[in-house]
């Protein structure tokens, strides 16, 4: 499939390995079922103390039979050197590495597993492939979707080895539910719904530029993104709400649901058409991207996709995060982030971090599936057999999953302001998306939000050109599937 080019875009530098000082068979061994998987760790989570996805993929390397965590890559010198000292003593002599670039010549790295924030994913992967090195990355795999089919090319063009960080996919439980989903085990879908129901405090105000953290190489930290002054309280982590970085919670919590759902459906390209409805509300603070939205992807059957980034109401404010969660709809006591799959014979729940539940058309309970699975494994696994088909979440998939999270926020960021009625107006054709919004302004009103004071944004339609991952007439939007890259930090067109 030919990528998505942007020459109507910007005309930068073609990036090569030999850009880069490396060769794509510069790796000092290839890996083989008797000997460790040496795996460095790129971005190491944004404190100390190492939370959030970087810390995850340390322990689950540092832990695992058959590799050997090599090196560690944050160009947040203070993180970088407690992690060094940290595996130090646990008796865990391990590289350190600030730049990446540097990183991906040493000999004794086989794999690396990316943890950065979402503007490095794509460059990063594409870098280690072409220095030879397989690839974990985590979701979203890309910032835009011009970046992430680079991304798989690059894969494919060096033979690696390239594992989206979505993990559901390696569960037991989910695996077994979906086939049987495949099968109509539970007669025709009828349709799917994504649920990423989960609060998100405000970020807060500033007045103007805001001191960058000491020991951080922010020039590194920005890389493909513009290099813009710090306006945000907190560097690390809320880059998430912040367009030039992240993705909105779109693409940090709900890509997972959205990859289940495309999944559930079968589905395997961009979908005709998309829509998006939603904004910012319930505070006024310095992030840019929705915490409330309502996606229609329109599939032949139709998928949902939800954002929640307030609580359940207002009277749940402040208090524990577990009670702050709106319920799944027409699932009986059960609340948080997951895919709902509504079929003629029953229903099926698919959390994202717990076991899946079948439900018959009564909503009584008929079964859980398993739980367990280990998406790090499974990436290793691959690593040995040197067998794209053995991962379970091949950066094709990761791509076109990211891609979907992508396209709503480019519908949204290509729309406008509008009163309820036009919203309704524009949706009627559609009874999931118009019962969707109707629930989408009753989450808002518990939580004091009133959309005829502030409008809520509505999005763009996006008719997709399916084969080519273009859109068609849709120039405002099209123009948010690449981005103008910073050099040297820019994703290559030709990998």
């Amino acid at each position: 499939m030919n990528a998505l080019t942007r020459r109507s875009f910007l005309k930068s530098a073609c990036l090569v390995p030999s850009t880069l000082g490396l060769s794509p068979r510069c790796w000092a061994q290839v890996a083989g079922a008797n000997s460790d998987i040496r795996v460095a760790v790129i971005g190491l989570g944004g404190n100390i103390g190492f939370g959030g996805r970087g810390g995850a993929h340390l322990n689950a390397f540092n832990e695992m039979q058959g590799v050997r965590l090599a090196a560690l890559c944050d160009c947040d010198a203070r993180i970088l050197e407690s992690g060094v000292r940290r595996l130090k003593d646990k008796g865990r002599e391990v590289a350190g590495f600030a730049d990446i670039r540097k990183l991906l010549e040493s000999k004794t790295v086989d794999a690396v597993s990316v943890a950065t924030p979402n503007h490095w994913h794509a460059l990063a992967t594409v870098w280690a492939c072409q220095a030879g090195k397989d690839v974990y990355v985590e979701k979203p795999v890309s910032h835009n979707v011009w970046e992430g089919r680079q991304a798989v090319i690059a894969g494919r063009k060096y033979n690696r080895i390239v594992q989206a960080g979505t993990q559901s996919r390696s569960r037991p439980g989910v695996r077994e539910v979906i086939a049987e989903l495949h099968a109509g085990k539970f007669g025709r879908i009828k349709l799917v719904r994504g649920c990423c129901y989960k609060p998100r405090l405000s970020i807060g105000k500033v007045d103007g530029p805001q001191p960058i953290p000491p020991g951080l190489d922010y020039d590194l930290w920005c890389g493909p993104a513009p290099m813009k002054p710090l306006r945000r309280k907190n560097l690390h982590y809320d880059w998430h709400w912040f367009y030039d970085t992240g993705n909105g919670d779109l693409g940090n919590q709900g890509v997972h649901e959205v990859d289940l759902g495309r999944w559930v459906l079968n589905e395997p390209a961009l979908p005709p058409r998309v829509l998006s409805i939603g904004g910012r509300f319930g505070y006024e603070d310095d992030g840019e991207t929705p915490n409330t939205q309502v996606i229609l992807y329109d599939y032949p059957t139709p998928f949902i996709f939800e954002v929640r980034g307030l609580p359940r109401s207002r009277e749940f404010q402040g208090q524990n995060w577990a009670q702050n969660l709106d319920s799944f709809p027409g699932v009986p006591d059960k609340r948080g982030v997951g895919v709902v799959v509504y079929c003629e014979q029953g229903t099926v729940l698919v959390p994202s971090e717990s076991s899946p539940i079948l439900f018959d058309r009564d909503g009584q309970k008929l079964r859980t599936y398993d739980s367990g699975g280990n998406h790090f494994a499974n990436f290793i696994q691959a690593v040995r057999s040197r067998k794209t088909s053995d991962l379970t979440a091949d950066i094709q998939e990761g791509h076109v999953s990211s891609a979907l999270c992508h396209l709503g926020l480019s519908s949204h960021r290509a729309g406008r302001l509008a009163p309820p009625g036009e919203i309704r107006e524009q949706i009627q054709s559609s009874h999931e998306a118009t019962e969707s919004y109707g629930r989408f302004q009753e989450h808002l009103a518990t939580n004091g939000v009133k959309l005829d004071e502030a409008k809520a944004t509505l999005g763009s339609w996006l008719k997709v050109d399916r084969v080519n991952e273009r859109l068609i007439d849709a120039p405002a939007a099209e123009a948010l599937l690449t981005r103008e890259y910073r050099k040297p930090f820019a994703v290559p067109e030709k990998v």
